[in-house]
């Protein structure tokens, strides 16, 4: 008895420490696509937003679109930090959110403006949000490679 249950006990650790492993990889893969997609939208708004802020000084209904896409920006920034940081990467998702919320703060200052009816040319003007965002992607970048 005992000469059988010493391999089926080994078999069925070495069958739960694989689905473990398949597990971490896909969850990883997960938070790659993830990821890419946050990238990819965080982008799109990087490049499209500040035309569209400087047209809001003057334009109502820029102003209105604007503050639309700030709001969805927000909430795509925060649910990406509520993500599960992923086991490998961890450090570059923990740069990724303390960027994000770099960006979360102009976001922020942006609807205030907005909200208050005094969007200022000079906030326009500073251009961190942009490049902060431009800096996430670059980070996501690196974390598409663990994938590979």
């Amino acid at each position: 008895m005992k000469r059988f249950l010493l391999p089926v006990t080994a078999a069925a650790a070495l069958l739960l420490s694989g689905c473990g492993l398949l597990e971490g990889v896909n969850d990883t893969l997960n938070y790659v696509n993830e990821a890419t997609a946050y990238a990819n939208d965080a982008q799109d708004f990087a490049n499209e937003v500040p035309d569209l802020a400087r047209q809001a000084i003057t334009d109502p209904e820029a102003a209105a679109d604007l503050e639309t896409r700030l709001e969805e920006m927000k909430q795509q920034i925060e649910a990406f930090n509520a993500l599960e940081e992923p086991a490998v990467g961890g450090e570059l998702h923990r740069q990724v959110v303390g960027l994000n919320n770099r960006a979360l703060e102009g976001i922020d200052l942006y609807l205030t403006n907005i909200e208050n009816g005094t969007l200022d040319p000079a906030v326009i003007e500073d251009t961190e949000i942009f490049q902060t965002i431009g800096e996430v992607s670059d980070i996501i970048n690196q974390i598409e490679q663990l994938s590979q």
